[in-house]
């Protein structure tokens, strides 16, 4: 899923073509899932005006990856259903956050595994923060004030942070996929539920950090730093 226009980086480009280690985020989220599963299918899901550009950057820097590129839709819902009508039945079906680049094979093989007994395979970790439940208020100045919501106290021991890939049987999730838009549906895991899929959950990983912003791109660029230099 490389289909936003990733506003929130306030780059030129969107910020799954920004370079990471030398070679375009997208680029290297491909990779990781090409080398832990060496026979996978790749759908991309691209913004529309920047599938020339994907297909000239494979073009020049010898991507071997085979590819179906898909048009993005108005919303990553939206987006996903467009990719998963490239996808066949009977497939095991990973949709994974193109800006994802550091998720290990380690945990891709894993839920791949997983996915031969279970219909939903979700990566999650822990909350370790305290978790406060805030509102946006609009003062009578006009100016806006984050505001406690009285009588909400979260316990972060049972909260947890949702991470991609989700991975899915290709029939359960396509399915899923053509319910009515909602609001509610913030990822994968929440159309499979409201559907009635059964979900599953696996540890998953915190260096699996999703970049949308400057400071998530020098964090990624020193975790790869970190791993490059223990694997050489």
């Amino acid at each position: 899923m490389a289909g936003g226009s990733g506003t929130r980086m306030g780059a030129p480009i969107p910020k799954q073509f920004l370079e990471l280690g030398g070679r375009a985020i997208l680029h290297a989220t491909l990779e990781r899932f090409c080398s832990a599963i060496p026979d996978i299918k790749v759908v991309t899901v691209l913004p529309e005006a920047h599938i020339p550009f994907w297909r000239h950057y494979c073009a020049e820097r010898n991507v071997l990856v085979p590819q179906v590129l898909v048009t993005g839709g108005i919303t990553r819902f939206h987006s996903v259903r467009n990719g998963l009508g490239k996808v066949p039945e009977g497939a095991v079906v990973a949709i994974h956050d193109g800006v994802r680049p550091l998720v290990s094979e380690d945990l891709i093989r894993t839920m791949f595994d997983m996915a031969r007994e279970k219909p939903a395979v979700i990566p999650v970790i822990p909350s370790i923060d305290t978790v406060r439940a805030l509102e946006n208020k609009t003062m009578p100045d006009g100016s806006s004030e984050l505001s406690p919501i009285p009588g909400v106290y979260p316990d972060r021991n049972i909260l947890f942070r949702v991470q991609t890939p989700q991975v899915f049987r290709s029939e359960d999730i396509r399915a899923a996929y053509t319910q009515a838009y909602s609001q509610s549906f913030t990822d994968d895991a929440s159309v499979a539920e409201k559907y009635g899929i059964p979900l599953s959950f696996v540890q998953g990983e915190r260096m699996n950090i999703k970049i949308t912003s400057r400071e998530d791109l020098i964090l990624a660029q020193a975790i790869l730093e970190v791993l490059q230099r223990s694997h050489s």
